[in-house]
């Protein structure tokens, strides 16, 4: 790509912030160039985010029939799939899934969970609970 193609459609997903990109100047040599985004690659950022809120959703009530672990909605919820939770622990994707289980879930070690709460960001009694249900008609 050449440096005056580099997109700068201010995409809302870079909230303020450029990327660095490297373009061809007209000499012919490469360059590092900032980009404030492109249209298309926020449509697919947003089509992405908009599948795992659906995902997260779906978990939650999943976990509240009593289906799923809390551990399963969290990772829907911090934006995280089961191949990014597995690298972020350590954990091999079976063991997750097992982990996904309530009745497994409820008998993990303070090792394995801690492992939980740092890839996740969040503490041990988030990560054993569901948050409280958002509801939208609330003034």
């Amino acid at each position: 790509m050449k440096c005056i193609n580099v997109p700068q459609d201010n995409i809302i997903t870079y909230a303020n912030n450029k990327k660095v990109m490297y373009a061809t100047d007209g000499a012919g040599h490469y360059s590092i160039i900032t980009s404030s985004g492109w249209e298309i690659e926020e449509q697919a950022t947003m089509q992405a985010v908009q599948e795992l809120d659906r995902l997260a959703n779906d978990a939650f009530v999943q976990v509240q029939n009593g289906e799923k672990s809390p551990l399963y909605f969290h990772m829907y919820n911090c934006r995280m799939d089961l191949q990014i939770l597995s690298e972020s622990t350590g954990l091999f994707k079976w063991r997750i899934r097992r982990h996904f289980e309530p009745s497994v879930f409820n008998k993990l070690s303070l090792s394995i969970t801690a492992r939980y709460e740092d890839a996740l960001g969040i503490t041990a009694h988030e990560l054993c609970h569901l948050p409280e249900p958002h509801n939208s008609n609330d003034n």
